[in-house]
């Protein structure tokens, strides 16, 4: 069955609306569910439940440094496994509860964002649920030609004949039925090995979610997605972007760059080890254009190699000076990126940054200076719950899938249609070919 994101769908009995029109409280499935978070640095597992006061609970939490994952893709099958084991363990222990499926984040496959506008002809007669199946077979078609799997349809908007901007045309009688739909979607075998490592956990892919749509999920809200808002995750193997507007996901995208390259930087700039260099961004590192000049503070580095390894002092600039090339080729690479998609216009629009790579100073003025764009820091907030260090920056997609996993509706009307299973034995083995070969 499909499903829109209209609030008012046919069938629906005028008490049930009014109900929802008139509550604050966000529906949430009943039951528990888990969050899985596979990222470069970090493999994160929150487990949790809506409440009926309509509040979003977390009962368990995990987390450690990642193995086996490099730019968000798994390179180590056995090492993430051992990851993720432990995690979802620890999370399950904490919550008293057992986890069999969880959403995952979709980093790995090289996703893409895609728009498909789409027509189809009706001919005079009412929409129908099967009309909309087409619309989104259509849409679909094109991305399972090249090998690469659908992860959203998105449905951005419907026009029947003349009429645009129809929220959910079914029932509504046409001639011609239109619609702009946006789809994201991944290599195929970088799913599978996906599947796989978490299979060998003992555990069922619930759904993936692309991470830079779960993170916008948990540091906008509705009013900010409606009026143009950017968000910007900066992860350790990837930057990822989302671009919202009038209350959905237009645009998404991804680049190969992170906190991890900002940790080889250091390392390489100043002959240390990728641990010692990892811990001076952490406690020490800026973006701050305001400190290029000496500020006088001193920071000890450990030398790493050499005939005589040992311990030297450096001014604190030196490491900003180190860190602030890396990042501001990032957000050049971002603003091309929404040049390229054609969003060059919306500068008033704001950005949000989230994710760990947000947490250096003076990132936030450094995006601010190279987007043209107002910038804010977005975090989780509001979840009850939720352990401190998981209410900051870097948790926000674990948290986006939280809030994924638990909606009673799918967020951002994405189009949940099961494939139809094909009649007949020849038929039946046709399609499991195409879909393994």
């Amino acid at each position: 069955m499909i499903r829109l994101r209209s609030p008012g769908l046919p069938g629906k009995s005028r008490t049930t609306r009014a109900s929802e029109g008139s509550s604050p409280a966000r529906l949430w499935r009943p039951g528990v569910f888990g969050a899985l978070d596979i990222g470069s640095t970090k493999i994160t597992c929150l487990i949790g439940r809506g409440e009926a006061d309509g509040r979003l609970q977390v009962l368990g939490h995990g987390w450690l440094r990642s193995d086996g994952v490099r730019h968000g893709a798994i390179v180590d099958l056995r090492a993430a496994e051992a990851v993720i084991r432990t995690v979802v363990g620890n999370a399950e222990r904490e919550a008293a509860r057992s986890l069999d499926s969880v959403v995952v984040n979709l980093s790995a496959g090289h996703p893409e964002s895609r728009i498909f506008n789409v027509h189809w002809p009706v001919g005079g007669r009412e929409i129908t649920e099967g009309d909309l199946s087409r619309i989104v077979s259509e849409a679909r078609m094109n991305a399972r030609a090249e090998g690469r799997a659908v992860i959203h349809t998105l449905p951005l908007d419907f026009a029947v004949d003349e009429t645009d901007g129809v929220r959910d045309p079914r029932g509504h009688v046409c001639d011609q039925l239109r619609a702009r739909m946006h789809v994201v979607d991944a290599a195929s075998t970088a799913l599978r090995t996906l599947d796989s490592v978490i299979s060998r956990a003992e555990l069922s892919l619930d759904a993936l979610v692309s991470a830079p749509l779960a993170a916008g999920l948990s540091v906008t809200d509705e009013d900010q997605r409606q009026i143009g808002t950017i968000v910007i995750d900066m992860g350790g193997g990837t930057t990822s972007i989302a671009v919202f507007s009038e209350g959905l996901p237009v645009h998404t995208a991804q680049i190969s760059i992170g906190g991890q390259h900002v940790t080889r930087d250091i390392a390489s700039g100043l002959g240390t080890s990728l641990e010692n260099a990892e811990r001076l961004k952490t406690m020490h590192g800026h973006a701050d254009l305001s400190a290029e000049t000496d500020d006088g503070i001193t920071i000890r580095i450990e030398r790493a190699g050499g005939a005589q390894p040992g311990y030297e002092a450096v001014p604190r600039s030196a490491l900003g000076d180190i860190i602030r090339p890396r990042v501001e080729e990032t957000f050049e690479l971002v603003r091309d990126r929404l040049d390229s998609a054609g969003f060059s216009g919306t500068a008033g629009w704001r950005v949000i940054l989230t994710g760990g790579g947000s947490l250096l100073d003076g990132t936030g003025s450094l995006a601010a200076r190279v987007l043209n764009r107002p910038v804010r820091l977005g975090r989780p907030a509001g979840i009850p719950g939720l352990p401190a260090e998981c209410a900051a920056a870097s948790f926000a997609t674990t948290t986006g899938l939280l809030m994924w996993a638990a909606s009673a509706r799918r967020p951002f009307g994405d189009i949940d249609t099961p494939p139809q299973k094909p009649a007949g034995f020849l038929n039946k083995l046709v399609s499991a070919v195409r879909e393994w070969v």
